[in-house]
């Protein structure tokens, strides 16, 4: 085999693809933190920073390349499935508090593992009793429902009516105070996550002596540093397990039936398969892993509040999966990098980078004295300042000027129009794996019956 065959092989590999992706972001961070002279600490935090978000995007990208590229259930409820899971988490996994006790409302007490799972849980059975009337209908239909859902679980977590209630947690008739916070939010102050996950495995020294490592570099508190940079690889340890969890799932025979059903679900229902079977069970896996991310991105935050969960996030995660390209996990995990290093982050990156190297001072207040000086004497400085400082307004606009410009010049996402093989091991000869057809990739059969050369039907 020729070094050219080695590394195109190579570069087919899905991890490298992946691995290139991130090293392009983390060294153009970097470098660009280096060359305008922005200091350790400022880069240390804008990288944990970025971790964390590339790995919730990704995995968000993931679970929603679920039901659109493998089944193509159109769901744009992504934010009410993450509602569900850390809420459900945090009433359960909360202390109990006495109906005299704190004024703050409490949970369970359960162990946070029990509250993750029932988390998940709640999330795959809201899925349930959405999937179960709209999947009989179109893949529009599908969306309202979903969009409609994940208001309504917004306005009830708002409500006063779920804000705290009494309920009885011994034999002996004492009584707690728990609830959802309703408008005001929800403290969620159990143990930190982070810290109980590394004394279980064992790793507190080895934590310890990585925040000593980092404070010879760092010398002022980079406890804080070092949490949120461990944080962010736990999450993108998640992102490989979910990219493993979905190679499996489309490798499988369940995997082929939802790509049959994303292409033709009248063929499928024809070869004697329940869709709509296929369908929900899809939709609960996808929606409980909705749930987790919710719970990963906000158990270690301290509080959540309802309108944190608003439709912007849910086509946030839809950019993240349309950059990369929809029925490609490793476009999801790339699309969702992408997003949120370029989209997401980027600019308040840079209004960051350049207000801590440059410090340019203050900006005007409204659009009129940003404008006046750069048309009265060509000064624009007052109009740059003023950009600078309304970065985060500016991001939504650059998000949709994206959006725009990918569904015009490049709807099928970075990776193109990408075929991924329906079995998990090659079904024709080495002679004939120049030739095969793109029945390999949905896991249609297209040879007679009896034909010997390596069509595999559904089980």
């Amino acid at each position: 085999m020729s070094t050219a065959d080695s590394a195109r092989q190579l570069w087919e590999a899905d991890a490298t693809k992946i691995l290139v992706v991130l090293a392009a972001i983390y060294a153009t961070y970097l470098l660009s933190g280096l060359v305008l002279g922005y200091s350790l600490r400022g880069q240390l935090n804008s990288i944990a920073s970025l971790t964390f978000y590339i790995g919730v995007f990704a995995t968000l990208a993931l679970a929603l390349n679920l039901h659109w590229g493998y089944t193509g259930l159109f769901n744009i409820g992504v934010v009410g499935f993450m509602a569900v899971g850390i809420y459900v988490m945090a009433f359960v996994s909360k202390p109990l508090y006495g109906s005299g006790g704190a004024a703050q409302v409490g949970g369970l007490g359960l162990p946070i593992p029990v509250g993750i799972l029932a988390g998940m849980v709640a999330a795959a059975l809201l899925g349930f009793v959405v999937a179960l009337p709209a999947l009989r209908l179109r893949a529009d239909y599908l969306a309202i429902v979903t969009i409609a859902m994940s208001e309504i679980v917004r306005f009830t977590f708002l409500s006063s009516t779920f804000q705290q209630f009494q309920v009885p947690h011994t034999l002996a008739g004492d009584w707690t105070r728990v609830g959802f916070g309703g408008g005001s939010g929800l403290i969620l102050d159990f143990p930190d996550p982070l810290l109980a996950l590394i004394d279980v495995l064992g790793l507190s020294t080895v934590y310890d002596g990585l925040v000593g490592l980092v404070g010879t570099v760092v010398p002022n508190n980079p406890d804080p540093i070092v949490h949120s940079l461990v944080y962010g690889l736990v999450l993108l340890g998640v992102v490989a397990g979910y990219f493993w969890l979905l190679k499996r799932t489309g490798e499988s025979p369940f995997g082929r039936v939802l790509k049959a059903i994303r292409e033709d679900e009248d063929v499928a229902r024809a070869l004697g398969k329940n869709t709509g079977r296929f369908k929900i069970t899809s939709f609960m896996l996808g929606c409980a892993l909705m749930g987790l991310v919710g719970i990963l991105w906000l158990m270690g935050q301290g509080a959540v509040t309802p309108n944190f969960f608003r439709p912007r996030l849910t086509f946030f995660v839809w950019i993240a999966l349309i950059i990369g390209g929809a029925g490609s996990n490793t476009g999801s995990v790339a699309g969702g990098a992408i997003f949120a290093a370029v989209l997401y982050q980027g600019p308040l990156y840079f209004q960051n980078l350049v207000t801590s190297v440059f410090q340019p001072g203050d900006a005007p207040g409204s659009f009129g004295p940003a404008v006046a000086p750069l048309i009265a004497n060509f000064d624009p400085v007052p109009f740059l300042l003023y950009t600078l400082d309304s970065v985060r307004q500016l991001q939504l606009v650059v998000m949709g000027v994206v959006l725009i410009w990918l569904m015009h010049n490049r709807p099928e996402g970075m990776l193109g129009h990408r075929k991924e093989t329906a079995a998990a091991i090659p079904l024709v000869g080495r002679s004939e794996q120049g030739e095969r057809t793109d029945a390999d990739a949905v896991g249609t059969d297209p040879t007679p019956a009896g034909d010997a050369s390596g069509g595999e039907r559904d089980e």
